[in-house]
């Protein structure tokens, strides 16, 4: 089930972040500022929901319900985001108001099952000694997706069209929180966790000082998350866009090449794995700072197919170690009463400012430094080389927080191996 409702999730989660933007620049208007504006709110409902269900799940001592539920409707709202294509464009800022709505919707169902559900249902059936192994299988999820998102989505929407292929994966995650309401189990030890009097002061209670205070490793590795993925949608809701309109690909050649960089990148979970058991967290992090800043710069810097594979790979593997380590470091420092909630907390920094500030960078990067290109019959901005130069910079800021975040790792594994077994 970790890996049926993980693999349906990072999909689904896919879709978004990367066709969704393909096709409003395709059916709506070519125009980045609706692509800033529906990434931004969709990433701000998705961190409030996160907050909210996650807190109401501590306190209910359940994850099944928001699962299962959650993915049947955030399927069926995935399929109606499709049916956008439908809305008649004209006055345009109408059709953007349905488009940035029906995303915020589905991003509020999405957030329900799988960051307020599932990753905490992932912490609560794991334990210290196999956070590694399923930091690996994180980090590999959300890259099969991107691979099946990049080569098979590329090809469904090359044939069939936007709107059957919003449909067909849509009833796929329908499907799966119908499964999940059969064959899923919550973990056994789970139980209702009312810290506070109420919900709404066990809800602001993790917003206090003191909760930054008695958990500073895990806010610096909160930031590093913040920092990597800003960095990451700088580039990423344009990449394909990128490869399409300014490269002159189609959709199903942009894919093979992203789906081959990153199935090579997958491998290296498996030596980093054994790197994160044994404590060498912000060693692999700086590795793969380092892994995605070459493969920016490559990318930004060529064109020939076999180049541009590496430098895919190179972002790939900062993208895979940078996901398999975070994952497994964070849930080894979440307060045990407190997953769903800490969830809500990770994802104001994975999700909330990453995909608010990496967009509005990517919005003025390409309106100042893009190309005008007229694309069927409608003139628009292309994104170029210039926005993967930017991303570049800002994702080696990532080395900042790294430095405290190691040295309180480092004081926390000497003083466990210090203690009395």
């Amino acid at each position: 089930m970790i890996w049926i409702l993980g693999m349906a999730g990072q999909i689904c989660w896919n879709i978004e972040n990367s066709w969704f933007n393909t096709f409003v620049y395709a059916k709506i208007a070519k125009d980045p500022s609706i692509i800033s504006w529906m990434v931004g709110i969709s990433a701000i409902v998705s961190t409030l929901t996160t907050f909210l269900i996650g807190t109401w799940g501590d306190r209910a001592g359940k994850r099944k319900p928001f699962i299962a539920v959650g993915y049947i409707c955030w399927g069926v709202f995935t399929m109606a985001f499709g049916a956008t294509e439908f809305v008649p464009k004209n006055p345009l800022n109408i059709a953007i108001v349905v488009i940035v709505a029906a995303d915020a919707v589905m991003s509020f169902f999405g957030s329900t099952c799988y960051d307020a559900g599932y990753n905490p249902w992932t912490t609560d059936i794991s334990n210290v000694h196999n956070r590694g192994k399923l930091g690996a299988a994180f980090a590999a999820m959300p890259v099969l997706a991107t691979i099946f998102g990049a080569v098979v989505s590329g090809m469904l929407v090359d044939a069939l069209g936007f709107f059957p292929f919003f449909t067909m994966m849509g009833g796929m995650v329908t499907v799966t929180g119908i499964l999940a309401l059969f064959m899923l189990k919550d973990d056994p030890g789970l139980k209702a966790r009312k810290l506070e009097a109420g919900y709404w002061r066990q809800f602001a209670g993790v917003f206090r000082v003191r909760t930054v205070l008695e958990n500073k490793e895990l806010f610096w590795v909160f930031v590093i998350n913040a920092v990597f993925f800003t960095a990451f949608n700088v580039y990423f809701p344009y990449i394909t866009i990128y490869l399409n309109n300014y490269l002159n690909m189609s959709y199903s050649l942009s894919g093979i090449l992203q789906g081959i960089g990153l199935v090579a990148a997958i491998f290296l979970t498996l030596p980093a794995a054994g790197f994160i058991k044994r404590g060498k967290l912000a060693s692999v992090i700086l590795f793969a700072v380092l892994a995605n800043v070459t493969g920016l710069l490559i990318i930004s810097r060529f064109s020939s197919h076999f180049v541009l594979l590496i430098g895919i790979f190179g972002a790939g593997i900062g993208y895979v170690l940078m996901m398999q380590t975070v994952t497994a470091w964070v849930k080894n420092l979440y307060p045990e009463q407190q997953r769903g909630q800490f969830e809500g907390i990770r994802m104001v920094f994975a999700v909330c400012l990453p995909m608010v500030i990496g967009p509005l960078l990517s919005g003025f990067v390409i309106t100042q430094y893009g190309v005008h290109r007229v694309i069927d019959g409608v003139s628009g901005m292309v994104p170029t080389e210039t926005l993967f130069l930017v991303s570049a910079l800002v994702t080696i800021l990532t080395v900042l927080p790294l430095i405290p975040a190691g040295r309180f790792a480092k004081m926390r594994l000497q003083s466990d191996a210090s203690e009395p077994k």
